[in-house]
Parts: C-alpha cells; structure tokens; sequence
C-alpha cells in the first residue's frame, strides 16, 4: 500500500479481470494504517467466497455490488440495482432504506425496514437517496428468486459458473495463438491473450451472433490484444465449444 495518507482502501473482489484478490492482507494493512475497508463484491461470487465480514482480522467495514447476478437479465443493459451494507458504527450515516433482521411472532426469523426515513419526502433539497419503484421492482424479482433456488442453488449457480469459464479458458487455450493473460486464482472472468487482431476476432463473431467478450484495450493500451471473457452457468456446453470453433476460424 502507499504510504501516503488516505481514509479508504476499496477492495473489488473479484477485480476488473476476474482475478481474485489477497482480501485477508489487504484488509490488515488498511485497518493498521487507520483506513476503512469498502468491498466491491459479485453476490454470487459469495456463494462459495469468504464473506467481505470475515475479511482480515476483523472483516470489511462498507460492502457493496449489483444485483444483476440474483437473478435479474439484463434487459438491453439494464436496468439493475445496486445493494450496501456496512457495520452498525456507520449504519446511520447511510442514505435510503436499511433493511433489519427480527423475529415474527411464530419465532422465526425475517426481515423488515427498520431505518426508513422517506427522506426525499421530508427534505427532498437535502436528500442523499432516491428509492424509486422501479428498483424496488427489482429487489422484489431477487427476493422471489433467491427464495427459489435457495442457498444450494446459489452455490450450484456459483459454481457453474466457475466451472464453465474454467472449460473455456482450456479449450480456447489449447489455440497456438491463445492463452490466459494472468496467472493465479478466479472466478468466472478470466483474460485471454489473443494473437489475433482484436477488431478482427470482435467482427466475426458479431457476424456470427456471439459475443465475444469485453476488448481491455479501450481501457488499457497495453492490453490490446486482449479480451476479458465470462460464461455464467446460464451457459451450454454446446455454446462454449462453438465459441471455441468460432475463435479457431481466424
């Protein structure tokens, strides 16, 4: 780490290209420096990760994402909604509704808003929030669906999705002009090195309807001829071999 002052360390787990950070020492060395910790984390990826709580010694103290994964297509890119959760010290400098664990009356447990100031109602010039219907809509749909697939179907749904982008990460680098870009551990990203030109590769598969991937050297120039590629548990067998056969045409 720097070391240079500074008030916050955010950790994105797994990063920008998938790869999965040191969270434990990350963590420690921002918590002994005095900084807070903010995880950046994929929910599903929790399935089968260390919660950003048990981070470190004493665990993340800001955690936030997407809720794309649970359940919620992307619709012509969106929309979607985002979640946060934090320690109780900072509880109440948090904006919008906050959501609380209790009891019912029958002794089970459940959840309710326990902190819902309304606030764009009572001041909206200085309101920090802004809850409308439409995510709320959204965090319905997530509701049904984790209540569906349950905490087993979270962790197969996890782990399909590691698995199918380990199969394509192999059968796409058994290519001469092919490999991963970066060593070390990830979960369903992961970056191919591709000896092709890019704009090429991007092209034909367009033509062919597939995606192919998020082209990095729009945002790194070093990384030109590389693609960052995902297959979720939404994806086949099928559909990972003919991505393969479709890059082995070039």
């Amino acid at each position: 780490l720097p070391d240079t002052e500074f008030v916050a360390l955010v950790i994105q787990q797994p990063n920008f290209f998938g790869q999965l950070e040191d969270v434990d020492r990350l963590t420690d060395l921002a918590h002994a420096r005095g900084a807070l910790v903010i995880a950046s984390v994929n929910p599903l990826s929790l399935a089968i990760l260390k919660p950003p709580g048990e981070w470190g010694e004493t665990g993340a103290d800001i955690v936030c994402g997407d809720g794309q994964s649970l359940g919620i297509p992307m619709s012509s890119g969106g929309p979607s909604y985002g979640f946060m959760a934090t320690r109780m010290a900072h509880v109440r400098q948090l904006p919008g509704r906050i959501c609380g664990k209790t009891i019912d009356m029958n002794g089970n447990p459940g959840f309710t808003l326990t902190l819902q100031a309304r606030e764009q109602h009572i001041r909206r010039g200085k309101a920090t929030s802004n809850i409308c219907t439409n995510q709320g809509l959204l965090v319905t749909a997530s509701t049904i669906y984790m209540s569906i697939v349950g905490q087993t179907g979270l962790i197969d749904a996890a782990i399909a999705s590691a698995e199918n982008t380990r199969q394509l990460v192999e059968q796409t680098s058994q290519l001469d002009f092919v490999q991963a870009r970066f060593p070390g551990s990830y979960f369903h990203e992961a970056v191919l090195k591709i000896d092709r030109p890019i704009q090429d590769v991007c092209a034909h598969f367009l033509q062919n309807q597939v995606l192919p991937g998020l082209h990095l050297g729009q945002y790194f120039p070093e990384l030109e001829d590389c693609l960052l590629v995902c297959a979720t548990e939404k994806r086949t067998p099928e559909e990972i071999t003919h991505y393969c056969q479709l890059l082995g045409e070039l």
